[in-house]
This record gives C-alpha cells, sequence and structure tokens, in this order.
C-alpha cells in the first residue's frame, strides 16, 4: 500500500491544455473517487497516475516516490479497465495468473496467491470455466482479480462498471467497497456517476474542465458545496438554484417573496444565487420561498417528487407520497434557514 500526490499536474496536447495544474493528496488505503462530466479530465488524470501518458509538467508521487520518469510496470500499480480485457481462451484461473506473468515467486507461491484471491472475489468454484461461460459481473471480478493478484500499491479503476447492467452495477459497486475493506489498499476510481462517487468513496473529487472544483468527504460535496457547479452535479435530482438580489433585510426573489436572513452572510453581494436540496424544500411551510403550481409528478412510493413552476423558475420538491399535492395545484415551499445555501451570482462560489 502507498500514498499518492499529485503536484500542480498539467497535460496538453499540441497547444491545448486539458489538465491546468491540479493538485491532490491521497492517504495510503484511502479510496478517492473522481468524477465528473465527460471531457473534465478525470481519465487523463488516471491514465498519467498509471504512466499511459507522459505529463506535460507537475509531478507524481507513488509511496514518496516520484514516478514520472518510470514505466508503468515500475509504478506498483494496477489498472483496472471499463472493458474486461481478459483473454477469451483462458481460463479464469489462467487470466488471473498472468498477472504474475513477470513475477519471480516461485511456482508454489503463485498458486497461493491465486487461490487467495480467488477466494476474495468468491471465485473459486469459477477458476476452470471460461469468460464466455461468465455472467458480466463475474468477468469484471476476473479483471479485478488480475490485477489484485500483484498485489500492488495502488489500483486504478477506469469507469470498470458502466458496462453492467443497473442491478449487477449496484452488487459491483457493494463487492468493490467489501474488497476495499478487506485488503485496505488505496484505490482510485474514475466514474462519470456520481451516485457510486457518493456511495463508494472516501473522498471524492469533483472535477471540470480539467480543474478541481472540490475535494471533499461524500457528506461535505452534497451538504456543503463549493460552487453552483457542485451543487447541480451532486444530487439526484440536482439542487434547486434561485435567483435573488441582496435587500436590507434579506433576498428578493422573482415575483416578490423576500426571503429574511443575515445581510452579513452575503458579504458584498449584490446578486446572489439560493440553492436548497428538493429533499429540504417541502409544501405549505409556515415561511415559505417560493410558491407556485405543480406541473408533473413522480411518485417514488414513501415519497413523491413535485415539479413547481414558479416565477423564479421551476423547481423541484418532496412530498408526502401518501397525499402528494395534484398536478395544477398551487403549493408554497419552504425550507429551514440550516438547509439554505448560498452562492455569489457572478463567480458561483459558495458565501455561506
Amino acid at each position: 500500500m502507498a500514498n499518492l500526490a499529485l503536484r500542480n499536474l498539467t497535460k496538453s496536447y499540441g497547444t491545448t491544455e486539458v489538465l491546468h495544474g491540479i493538485s491532490l493528496d491521497v492517504a495510503d488505503g484511502e479510496f478517492v473517487v473522481f468524477v465528473g462530466p465527460s471531457g473534465c479530465g478525470k481519465s487523463t488524470t488516471l491514465r498519467l497516475i498509471a504512466g499511459l501518458e507522459e505529463t506535460t509538467s507537475g509531478i507524481i508521487e507513488i509511496g514518496d516516490r516520484e514516478v514520472n520518469n518510470l514505466e508503468p510496470k515500475e509504478r506498483d500499480i494496477a489498472m483496472v479497465f471499463q472493458n474486461y480485457a481478459i483473454y477469451p481462451h483462458m481460463s479464469v484461473k489462467k487470466n488471473i495468473a498472468f498477472g504474475l506473468r513477470s513475477s519471480k515467486m516461485p511456482k508454489d507461491a503463485k498458486e497461493k496467491r491465486i487461490q487467495e484471491v480467488a477466494k476474495i472475489l468468491d471465485m473459486v468454484d469459477l477458476l476452470e470455466r471460461k469468460p464466455s461461460q461468465l455472467s458480466g459481473g463475474q468477468r469484471q471480478r476476473v479483471a479485478i482479480g488480475r490485477a489484485m493478484v500483484r498485489n500492488p500499491a495502488v489500483f486504478l479503476f477506469d469507469e470498470p462498471l458502466s458496462n453492467l447492467d443497473a442491478q449487477l452495477r449496484t452488487q459491483m459497486r457493494l463487492e468493490i467497497k467489501r474488497l476495499h475493506q478487506r485488503v485496505g489498499n488505496t484505490i482510485i476510481f474514475v466514474t462519470h456517476d456520481q451516485v457510486e462517487a457518493m456511495t463508494m468513496a472516501d473522498r471524492i473529487v469533483i472535477m471540470k474542465d480539467g480543474h478541481i472544483q472540490q475535494v471533499g468527504t461524500p457528506a461535505e460535496v452534497y451538504h456543503k458545496p463549493a460552487n453552483t457547479f457542485v451543487a447541480r452535479f451532486i444530487g439526484a435530482p440536482s439542487m434547486n438554484l434561485l435567483q435573488g438580489k441582496v435587500t436590507d433585510t434579506g433576498v428578493m426573489f422573482d415575483g416578490g417573496q423576500q426571503v429574511p436572513m443575515g445581510v452579513a452572510a452575503l458579504k458584498n453581494a449584490s446578486s446572489i444565487i439560493l440553492g436548497v436540496r428538493p429533499d429540504d424544500l417541502v409544501p405549505n411551510p409556515e415561511n415559505p420561498i417560493v410558491s407556485g403550481k405543480v406541473t408533473v409528478r413522480e411518485p417514488l412510493g414513501p415519497e413523491t417528487l413535485i415539479y413547481v413552476e414558479t416565477p423564479s423558475g421551476e423547481v423541484i420538491a418532496k412530498a408526502d407520497g401518501r397525499n402528494p399535492p395534484k398536478v395544477g395545484d398551487t403549493v408554497h415551499l419552504g425550507a429551514g434557514a440550516e438547509h439554505l445555501h448560498i452562492f455569489d451570482a457572478e463567480t458561483g462560489e459558495a458565501l455561506s
């Protein structure tokens, strides 16, 4: 196992810079997930760590050792790709053993290691099968096993679940998380799925356009987003964002509704964006933030999502699933002050 550090890392293709000086420290044994929309630079970062591409500038350290000039096989890492990349003509056992092909371990030690990995992945009974006889989830476990058998310092996962169906994705998320709890290796996991990031990570790195927007625990990035991009990207459905102007006593929204709040907390911003998550925005409070008509309902069992057209734009709220408002009903929506997020309208940065 090992810690990992990125120091002012940049990557350019010709004159186009796609990573803009990102820095990050990952502790030994930590599970860190890079997440962001397509083209944000998360997979490029992973490939730089793996040594599959050269850095333009900056330093990569694995276990307090600079690895910029080392070949991938010298970095003590193992990578699991989006496609399974396992050999169809080989058995599960031979596919896993392939990870030890350049090892100088004695034959009996290799056999012992293969059996240990197969047991951890619950694949002992599948060792003699060919990949064509396995499910998608089992094939992905073979790919993980081939990486694990080397006992690398750092595991790199590049969107390994994106080819699986929804049920298998959920199952594999749990298996990878349990695997990390058992073996304790440092893991860097790349995904575009914020649900995967929230459910698996010790810490999440949220990226946009080659920049890191925020690094934090799942709770931190959900409850204390650093800017409006993080607020929108994390959470399903995403945070409601309402434009407002600062007055002497609070914030005035389109449509004339005013929300009293500590003006000092707004610093010197003349206009702000008020954020509130659908979970925290509820119908018929004593002090409404916005009012409008219900246009769509999405029943989810114990609760119902309601889409409400207001003078400030459409917002999403949650209502009791047993007796939700009807389409066409006028509702008044509000949230406790502790659930309100304030962002500068010009920069998008959080003010409180």
